[in-house]
């Protein structure tokens, strides 16, 4: 094992051990990583700093500076929080970070994010230590707050506090999987935007009355249950978006029929089976439901709310018309809206960062195709390009650790990462680093 390879375990390792599980009604505590990585950075020679509207929830800012003020800057990005782990349904204690004989890796934070985290860090690391100098300025930018969001503690605070953190090109996470599929072919998926948000809450209007006698009023749960029927899974009727035809144009080639060539490429890998038929235009899964206040009163109204994930280029409008064409005119009910629409958001794929990332693979030996892929979830890409970064990609590359093995752990138990990906990882962003601003 070589020392960067060592070194990039340990970090990891340590990250992982220190619990930031981030959710509502938890109290999570970013600092302790953020406070690691700011003395590691450090001493290795690299400008850092903790930015925090909350002293317990810091981001660590690094940056090593470049020597061309019109030069592209470059910034590594990652969030230091992970989602909470029931340490009854893992193998392993998820904050233990135990690697076993075969060199996996196991812990939350294993490939929800911190193992890019570490990897980015002992790039930026390496790069101080052997006296890189880039031509435009190199970050390292590690938040809080990305896994819920609602303490705004995080990316997006950190952008609207400090106007000067402002990359051209930003690399995140959300791809790098390597996906052998069904017609030979491997690709490696790298993300290029995500969806937004729009939720609604559907309610069912009826008339209450005792639950004594079920047949006098109209009870609005049965009248919920007939709307949900109608929802049913919530996956989206196919939609124009130029972001999807370029997914399919790679996948499928030239197409007449979208609904046919998205069921095409689902079939291609089983993890696609999943990502492709979302990606196909708004989704509303159901989630929350509401009903009577009390057991004995049939309720006049009844609700859910609908989840709904959307494209980039989707308006309120869109998703009402879409939500009522899935429910019909038939029954009775009304729609509202708890919260404000997210845009979705994209970078361009065809981009210098695109080039030099496939220009990197080329050079270490890997000749998958990239694929270019949006986000059914959300990343802090979408305020970096609010926020003025055109091209925010997500990608960091993986061989040993399958794209079967990453989907199956994110957000779930037993999440871990080979750790060969990690020296992969730490290659690849030094690498690109040289590439793009040496």
């Amino acid at each position: 094992m070589t020392p960067i390879h060592a070194e990039v375990i340990e970090v990891a390792r340590a990250l992982i051990r220190l619990d930031t599980s981030n959710a509502p009604g938890l109290d999570a505590h970013e600092t302790a990583p953020a406070t690691y990585l700011h003395d590691y950075l450090t001493d290795a020679g690299v400008d850092c700093e903790l930015v925090a509207r909350d002293p317990r929830r810091a981001n660590l800012v690094a940056r090593i500076p470049g020597s061309d003020p019109g030069a592209p800057s470059l910034a590594y990005v990652g969030h230091l929080d992970v989602v909470p782990a029931d340490p009854r349904d893992w193998t392993h204690p998820p904050f233990a970070a135990v690697v076993d004989e075969g060199g996996w890796m196991w812990g939350r934070g294993a490939i929800d994010m911190k193992n890019e985290v570490a990897a980015r860090a002992v790039a930026m690391a390496e790069l101080a230590r052997t006296g890189f100098r880039p031509r435009g300025d190199l970050w390292l930018i590690a938040v809080a707050d990305e896994e819920d969001g609602m303490a705004d503690v995080g990316m997006r605070w950190l952008l609207e506090a400090r106007p000067d953190i402002r990359p051209d090109l930003a690399v995140n996470e959300g791809g790098g999987m390597r996906l052998p599929l069904a017609d030979g072919r491997v690709l490696q998926t790298i993300s290029v935007g995500e969806k937004g948000t729009y939720p609604v809450r559907v309610v069912a209007v009826g008339e209450a009355g005792h639950a004594s006698t079920p047949d006098v009023g109209r009870n609005a749960v049965p009248l919920l249950g007939e709307l949900l029927a109608r929802v049913g899974r919530g996956m989206p009727t196919p939609a124009p978006s130029p972001h999807v035809d370029a997914m399919l144009a790679v996948l499928v080639g030239p197409y007449d029929d979208r609904a046919a060539a998205l069921a095409a490429a689902a079939a291609l890998h089983p993890v696609l089976a999943h990502d492709i038929p979302a990606l196909g235009g708004t989704t509303m899964a159901p989630t929350l439901l509401s009903g009577s206040v009390k057991r004995n009163v049939m309720p006049a109204r009844a609700s859910v709310e609908l989840d709904c994930r959307i494209l980039p280029g989707t308006s309120t409008a869109d998703v009402e018309r879409a939500v009522r064409s899935r429910l019909g005119m038939d029954l009775p009910y009304e729609l509202e809206w708890p919260e404000p629409l997210i845009a979705g958001s994209a970078s361009s794929p065809t981009t210098e960062l695109m080039s030099a990332i496939s220009r990197v693979l080329v050079a270490s030996g890997d000749d998958a195709e990239l694929l270019p892929m949006l986000c059914t979830g959300f990343t802090d890409s979408v305020y970096l390009r609010e926020a003025g970064t055109p091209t925010a990609y997500g990608f960091s590359p993986f061989r040993e650790t399958s794209a079967e093995v990453i989907t199956a752990g994110f957000h779930n138990a037993d999440e871990r990462v080979h750790v060969d990906d990690l020296l992969l990882s730490v290659e690849f962003h030094l690498a690109l680093a040289r590439d793009l601003l040496g």
